[in-house]
């Protein structure tokens, strides 16, 4: 369980690589690496943006179908290519007005350290780096691309009553 008051969470944040995708990427016959998606994390997701929960992703991979799976489950702000990622997260609450305490990030790996030590509820999957984990409030009993997603919005939900609480819960 994450030990944080999760009913003032307005917004989850995730890295995509290592996160919401394996961390380890095929490469296609082109030399372009593509990622995986975990069904479950996407379902989680699109449920969290219908019931006021906003999501975003900050990601340095740059491949344009990984924006179109989230733009795809309603997800609005997709930040891909971010080189410096605080950079990006400082924008993304500003747009917002969110507040440091607000906010979830889930990352795994040395580029999202700053963001991890800014938030107020840091987490991370169950294969994050040591850096990552020690940073982190929560360490999900799940991988990167195997549900970790899905662990923390699930357990958000909850804790603020809305998981399946509502009818559009059962669709897509």
């Amino acid at each position: 369980m994450i030990n944080y008051d999760l009913k003032k969470i307005r917004t989850i944040i995730f890295d995509i690589d290592g996160v919401l995708s394996c961390e380890t990427i095929p490469l296609g016959q082109d030399g372009v690496p593509c990622r995986t998606v975990n069904i479950k994390d996407g379902y989680a997701i699109q449920l969290a943006m219908k019931l006021g929960l906003r999501i975003a992703i900050i990601t340095g991979c740059k491949i344009e179908a990984v924006g179109l799976r989230y733009e795809g489950l309603g997800v609005e702000d997709i930040y891909l290519g971010a080189a410096v990622k605080i950079q990006t997260y400082e924008e993304y609450i500003s747009k917002y007005g969110y507040k440091d305490d607000e906010v979830i990030y889930m990352g795994d790996d040395i580029p999202d350290l700053e963001i991890m030590h800014r938030v107020g509820c840091p987490v991370c999957p169950k294969d994050a780096c040591p850096e990552i984990k020690k940073a982190s409030i929560y360490v999900s009993d799940y991988y990167g691309g195997r549900g970790c997603g899905r662990d923390v919005i699930e357990q958000t939900l909850k804790a603020q009553g809305k998981w399946l609480q509502q009818e559009n819960a059962f669709g897509w």
